[in-house]
């Protein structure tokens, strides 16, 4: 079968985009289809909570950071055995980087001629919320707007009345509601919902959203409103077989360490490393490995726990110094460090870099970033531009070191600081910037390149 797909929106960040379309799926899983979830990226913790209920890997689809072809290729790709396909969008639904919508969610689902379901806060209004529908589909006419679901509605007369309303004055079908929950299904913070390896009852959430939807949104009127795919017109030869792996590289995976995009762990693999999953945690000390990939995630809430874990510290700590290649973002750049100060209490950490870290209750990075390589470092050479993002609460309270030891100079976006990142030391890279494989493919070869050599040397 070919697969059909669509776009959960919303007209704003809260709307309730993510209750429906991590309940969506979770319902067609349930239903023993075969769901293939993507996120409009960039985004790590809605990825992970639409990975667990469909039981398989998300992939993040981001306009900024991957070209039009690679946005295809991959939608086409990694659905090629799927008989449905949720793609969730973020922000609002005209949200992009430009005042001209560049990167949005619309902008994303006009790409890929994938039609949409728009999730509306119905919060204390009626009949408004048939004007905001009308402005959506009159700001931009190439967007296929296909369905409504109303969220947040507190009583029946309510729904009757913005149902007709809708369906009167744009002729979009309301498809369902969802009533206003006394409990709060995703737990909050920063900006975003708590990652389901910190939520301990991710499954009864799960389980609770399948029976919200499945009572208040019509699955078969779902069914109608999907496309089929558009052709793929990729001719690369990226996605053969992947190799025999020749090398082994780590991946910090654990309720600290959790951000990491499907490409790439998928990318390494194709580039022939085998992937060695290990918890910061837990784990007394790193394995025979010849390489380490520390990605982002929220280590200020595991900071006693990875404190207590000497072990493993210093196993990291005596890698890096022993020459092993480490790649580390965000949250993998801050275990790298002396320690983290919260509350008043300083916690050690790995102590590869000479820096304390410290939290601030505002984002002090959020957004799209690009950097240019400048000084030496064993994965980008030397003129390198690449694109990512960065988000961080975390800030600099100490740092010895020098301007030689930051690496990449950014042109967008924060970075570590002085407008640079990238701390590196021998084989040791870590920067605040997080990257994308699709968007940066010379990023995986170049890491698995760096472990072949270091394992050759011996």
């Amino acid at each position: 079968m070919t697969a059909r797909g669509f776009v959960v929106a919303g007209l704003a960040g809260g709307s309730g985009k993510s209750v429906v379309s991590v309940g969506l799926t979770a319902a067609f899983a349930r239903q023993g289809r075969r769901v293939v979830p993507f996120k409009k990226g960039p985004d790590y913790i809605d990825a992970g909570w639409l990975q667990l209920a469909a039981g398989r890997r998300c992939y993040n689809l981001d306009p900024f950071l991957m070209t039009e072809a690679a946005l295809h290729h991959s939608l086409q790709w990694h659905a090629r055995d799927a008989d449905v396909v949720v793609l969730e969008g973020n922000r609002g639904l005209y949200d992009g980087v430009t005042a001209d919508g560049g990167y949005s969610t619309a902008d994303l689902a006009i790409t890929l001629g994938l039609p949409v379901l728009l999730v509306v806060n119905c919060t204390k209004t009626t009949r408004t919320v048939a004007a905001m529908i009308l402005g959506c589909l009159k700001f931009d006419e190439r967007l296929d707007i296909r369905g409504v679901v109303l969220n947040q509605i507190a009583t029946e007369r309510q729904r009757l009345l913005i149902t007709e309303a809708v369906e009167r004055y744009t002729g979009v079908p309301v498809i369902g509601s969802i009533p206003r929950m006394k409990r709060d299904i995703f737990p909050m913070r920063h900006l975003g919902m708590i990652p389901h390896q910190e939520y301990n009852g991710s499954e009864d959430a799960l389980a609770f959203l399948v029976e919200t939807v499945t009572a208040g949104i019509d699955l078969g009127r779902i069914d109608e409103l999907m496309a089929p795919l558009s052709p793929d017109l990729y001719t690369g030869q990226s996605d053969a077989s992947p190799p025999v792996p020749d090398v082994k590289i780590g991946v910090l995976q654990d309720a600290a360490f959790q951000f990491y995009y499907s490409e790439n762990l998928e990318a390494l693999e194709r580039a022939g490393a085998e992937l060695v999953y290990l918890n910061a945690l837990h784990d007394s000390e790193l394995p025979t490995l010849d390489g380490l990939y520390i990605g982002g995630g929220f280590p200020e809430t595991s900071a006693r726990e990875l404190a207590a874990n000497t072990g493993f510290r210093e196993s990291v700590r005596r890698a890096a110094d022993g020459g092993m290649p480490i790649y580390a973002e965000c949250g993998g750049l801050i275990y790298l460090g002396e320690s983290i100060m919260l509350d008043g209490q300083e916690h050690p950490l790995a102590g590869v870099f000479p820096v304390c870290f410290g939290m601030s209750g505002k984002p002090q990075a959020h957004g799209y970033s690009a950097f240019t390589a400048e000084g030496d470092n064993p994965f980008y050479p030397s003129g390198s531009e690449i694109k990512g993002h960065e988000f961080r609460y975390s800030t600099i309270l100490e740092w010895r070191g020098s301007e030689q030891d930051l690496v990449l100079k950014m042109t967008r976006g924060k970075g570590f600081m002085g407008g640079r990142d990238g701390l590196h030391t021998k084989n040791v890279l870590a920067l605040y910037t997080h990257v994308h494989a699709d968007g940066t493919p010379q990023w995986a070869p170049a890491l698995v390149d760096c472990c072949r050599r270091w394992k050759k040397r011996g």
